[in-house]
């Protein structure tokens, strides 16, 4: 007979003994159909990743994830189920044999009942279950692991620990992870030992003897060791307290310094000797002592952790904040600099004249070439129209621009992949078969030049306001050279395409449309790598993967198939690199015969000591980018960040390969030792592929953002908040920031001055609309010289220049401008205005902003660049194109040699007192009676009178006639006019090669 039965009750009389009811059978059926789905399930999503891995030659990574993983699941799910069972068993060992005959050990003694039979089942299934919950939550932190496995030192210390900030990055993270899951782990093996000696009776609410000694001893030891663990993890958050967020800074500030880390230290004392307390009761037997030490620690946490530092924050920081935290301040300001690589950025002081002249914009004529006209914003229904082709192909919402040589010059040009669009396809032609066999993929670029100049870098007059194309049509024709032109990979590709055919077979994969009307279209076979889907195993997994039995059952499916999925550019980048933030933005360029996808991938972190620690997606985002997302972070908040890799994704076969970049990062090389070959070096990359690369967007925006505070390196200036900057509002969209502009502008105003790639951006004061600093980033990696230099072009603080809102208000209610626009608002067309771009010229800063019209009505309408607004200082103009525009603000020839056509031929004007572009008071009196003779041809219309409409058109026609020559006829008298540009042009969407 057993302890337990011989110390328990008889059983009552007429009551069965050990009788259960079994499962009902339907029940456990459901129960193990359940459990089998699942593991069918996960087993599908992991053959399927490595699959996927294998196919693309980074099988190592996933091996290496997948391993660490599981090793993570099995080692903290086991510690986590022996600490609870090891609890159980003891607790149950140890109970005492005989138990007083009290109200609540009669009321216990039916739960016992229960329990005890079952008891080896629950300790196991208890125990099992925890541990999977355990295990499953420390997969999550694998890269904490692999760090610390891997760490690395930066060669710099705190100035308070005296800690390398490796320390912070690698090793501090996972001591953290590890105090907090053993308390985990020590909390719930107390709770069932606490609850398994209340059912036993070890533990009484009533009697005299509330313990029994196993009870105690065992309480007495997992307190102990928790206080041991909260003695610890005191310890480590002394350290925290340099990452800290704060409402004045990220990291230490007085109070911190001066109250909470000395009371993170008498409480990690006070912990440990509370822990020892606990200890020695396990020979003592009393709770007096631990009861006091555990009251005082409780006391001590309140009196030291918050009343203390509120005290030291409000009687001696609040009286004189500014010489209390200036030490402090000084600190962050250095670390965020440095943190965020922005240390070496220079503000200079511009004067920003407003006003120009011939000889000062001479200076500057390097620069206006680069003047982007076509807005990649605003392009994209127009490059839809003309290049299209047919309804299945499209272009991304905002196009991108890259720079290729043409006649041995350097252009920026506007490009964008003609990818597939399944959405496009005739509702007749949707069905499984096309959507995932034909209609498999894009083909060719398109290409814009940016100044809307033709090949030769000439003006081109008789294009109506369509870009000048650089590369387009079917098969691809253009500057870009010869390349293959499938596009199988991309960012609107579709969630998966099965290829491939056998020998002897007809290709069934569209490549291009008939050209000459017969119907048939030119077919192409997929010969790339891929994951084989020829076997059964393999179309019943990717069946369940996708939730597709067509997979499964379609003859399409052969035994050359392959399936092709997870196929965005900037998703195969993060899914190969999981370590990686990738930058938003995927640039596709022709590099060597290949259209491949250039990406920016970061290292980022929130442990950098004292720097200023901020929200990465509300750093990035803007008006062409508003809803920014990186979901594999494991925080949105950062303080570090580093462009330690450039990428590409080749369009046809999806090759992903990674190059380092900033190779001094220790993020980057921790990485490289976790992954090691996976990241090639940075001389590894061919030259005409870093032709193509850029300054990355994501990380540009994140400086200008930290920037924006932390050019002021004066603590006093910035506690005082007298100097901040911010990015202004877009013009067109008040919600959202002013996006930065890619385009090349002169370095510095000289006649030698060589037009350099940059970012460009702005800033206005804070909570003020006029115009603080002008930025811009060196964007060429070709040219260390310039590239990853930061430029501030300070602004006086004591002259009014007006920022981009304020300029787009000029335009937007000037009268000449509003004149040049009469026809087109009486049309009733829609005026689309284009980036607003802000340039350095001529001492001065100038604003070129684009303006399209689109037709109203039809599905085929598309915006035309039509004319190109300028100002600078007082002075705003108008014209056909940026020469025109800019004569108008100079009052005769600019001598800039940009004419450019927007696809006008209107008078340009201005704005400001003695510039002859200005319209004279008879033309602007002509204007107005054309606007009547409008009006009253829109009322005739309605009025349904259309011989008075037609005679009131002609009537206004005339009258704008008169006020063009009288414009012409003023600015004639001017020595300073400028003859029109002449130059051969191309037709509207194939400009001449």
């Amino acid at each position: 007979m057993s302890d337990f039965e011989a110390a328990r009750p008889a059983p009552r009389p007429g009551r069965p003994r050990g009788g259960r009811r079994r499962p009902s059978p339907l029940l456990m059926t459901a129960l193990v159909l359940v459990v089998l789905f699942l593991l069918l399930s996960l087993f599908t999503s992991i053959w399927t990743q490595k699959l996927w891995f294998q196919s693309i030659g980074f099988g190592s990574v996933y091996g290496r994830l997948l391993a660490t993983r599981i090793g993570l699941f099995v080692v903290f799910g086991l510690v986590m189920a022996l600490v609870v069972g090891v609890n159980l068993f003891l607790a149950f060992r140890f109970r005492p044999l005989f138990r007083p005959n009290t109200p609540d050990q009669a009321n216990l003694e039916r739960y016992r009942e229960v329990v005890t039979p079952l008891r080896r089942a629950l300790l196991v299934a208890v125990a099992a279950v925890l541990g999977i919950f355990a295990g499953i939550s420390a997969t999550g932190q694998w890269r904490t692991y692999l760090l610390w496995r891997h760490r690395q030192f930066f060669g710099q210390e705190d100035p308070y620990f005296h800690r390398d900030i490796g320390f912070y990055f690698f090793s501090l993270p996972w001591f953290h992870y590890l105090v907090d899951f053993l308390t985990t782990a020590l909390v719930i093996g107390l709770m069932a030992a606490v609850l398994v000696h209340y059912l036993y009776g070890g533990i009484r609410l009533t009697g005299g003897q509330r313990f029994t000694g196993a009870a105690q001893v065992q309480t007495s030891v997992l307190l102990g060791l928790l206080l041991l663990l909260k003695s610890g993890d005191y310890y480590l958050d002394r350290f925290d307290l340099t990452t800290n967020q704060g409402s004045l800074i990220t990291g230490m500030t007085y109070a911190r310094d001066h109250a909470v880390l000395p009371s993170k230290n008498i409480l990690m004392f006070i912990a440990l000797i509370c822990a020892l307390l606990l200890f020695a009761n396990v020979f003592r037997r009393t709770w007096l002592l631990p009861g006091v030490g555990i009251a005082l620690l409780a006391l001590s946490s309140i009196l030291l952790g918050v009343i203390w530092p509120t005290v030291v924050q409000k009687l001696q920081v609040n009286p004189s904040v500014a010489d209390k935290e200036a030490p402090y301040i000084q600190r962050n300001i250095t670390a965020t600099r440095a943190a965020y690589d922005v240390g070496d950025s220079k503000v200079t002081q511009y004067d920003a004249s407003s006003t120009l002249t011939n000889d000062k914009l001479a200076e500057d004529t390097a620069s206006l070439p680069g003047i982007r006209l076509v807005d990649p914003q605003v392009v994209r229904p127009t490059f839809e129209q003309l290049q299209q082709i047919r309804g299945y192909y499209s272009v991304p919402n905002v196009l991108d621009v890259d720079r290729y040589d043409v006649n041995d010059r350097e252009r920026d040009v506007v490009v964008a992949a003609r990818e597939l669009n399944i959405n496009g396809l005739p509702d007749a032609q949707k069905n499984w078969t096309n959507e995932h066999t034909v209609y498999t993929h894009g083909y060719g670029m398109i290409a814009a030049y940016g100044n809307q100049q033709n090949a030769d870098d000439k003006p081109v007059t008789d294009n109506q306001g369509n870009p000048v194309f650089a590369e387009y049509d079917l098969p691809p024709k253009g500057q870009l050279g010869k390349y293959v032109p499938q596009i199988y990979y991309g960012e609107q590709s579709p969630t998966y395409s099965i290829v491939g055919k056998p020998e002897g077979t007809k290709s069934v994969e569209l490549d291009t449309p008939d050209a000459n009307g017969s119907g048939n279209s030119r077919t192409n076979t997929y010969d790339g790598p891929g994951v084989s889907i020829g076997s059964t195993f393999h179309k019943l997994l990717y069946a369940m993967k996708f939730g597709d039995t067509n997979i499964l059952l379609s003859s399409r499916v052969n035994s050359a198939s392959k399936i092709l999925y997870d196929r965005s550019p900037r998703e195969r980048v993060q899914k190969v690199a999981p370590w990686l933030t990738v930058d938003s933005d995927a640039l596709p360029s022709v590099v060597n015969g290949r259209i491949v996808w250039i990406l920016d991938g970061y290292t980022t972190s929130d442990k950098y000591p004292l720097s200023e620690s901020r929200s990465l997606k509300e750093m990035v985002d803007d008006r062409l980018n508003p809803r920014s997302a990186f979901a594999t972070l494991p925080t949105d908040h950062i303080n570090y960040m580093r462009n330690a890799v450039k990428a590409t994704v080749d369009a046809y076969t999806g090759k992903v390969t990674l190059y380092a970049w900033d190779e001094s990062d220790p993020l980057l090389k921790a990485w490289e030792g976790v992954f090691p070959g996976v990241v090639k070096p940075k001389s590894s990359i061919p030259q005409a592929l870093l032709a193509h690369m850029r300054y990355p967007e994501d990380l540009y925006k994140v400086q200008r953002n930290i920037l924006a505070d932390y050019h002021v390196t004066n603590p006093r200036t910035f506690y005082g908040g007298s100097d901040k900057w911010e990015v202004p509002q877009d013009p067109e969209v008040d919600s959202l920031k002013q996006p930065p502009y890619r385009l090349s502008v002169a370095a510095s105003s000289s006649e030698k001055a060589q037009p350099v790639f940059s970012l460009t951006s702005v800033y206005v004061p804070t909570k003020r609309q006029n115009l603080a600093a002008f930025m811009s980033v060196g964007s060429d990696p070709t040219d260390p010289s310039t590239y990853g230099k930061i430029s501030l072009l300070r602004l006086p603080d004591d002259k009014q220049i007006a920022g981009p809102s304020q300029i787009a208000n000029q335009f937007s209610s000037n009268d000449s401008i509003a004149a040049q626009l009469l026809p087109f608002t009486q049309q009733k067309a829609v005026l689309r205005y284009g980036n607003l771009l802000t340039l350095p010229v001529g001492g001065g800063l100038l604003y070129v902003q684009p303006l399209y019209t689109l037709r109203t009505g039809g599905g085929a309408s598309y915006p035309q660049l039509r004319f190109v607004l300028v100002s600078f200082g007082k002075n705003v103009g108008i014209g056909a194109t940026l020469d025109e525009a800019l004569n108008s603000v100079l009052g005769g020839s600019s001598g800039s040699g940009t004419s450019g056509t927007s696809g006008t031929s209107g008078s340009s004007g201005s704005t400001g007192s003695g510039t002859t572009g200005t319209l004279n008071g008879q033309a602007l009196a002509l204007l107005q009676q054309a606007n009547a003779k409008f009006t009253d041809a829109q009322k005739a219309l309605k009025a349904g009178d259309p011989v008075t409409y037609a005679q009131d058109i002609e009537a206004a026609r005339k009258l704008i006639e008169q006020a063009v020559a009288a414009s012409k006829k003023t600015a004639s008298s001017s020595p300073s006019a400028s003859p029109s540009a002449s130059a051969s042009a191309s037709p509207s969407a194939k400009p001449s090669s």
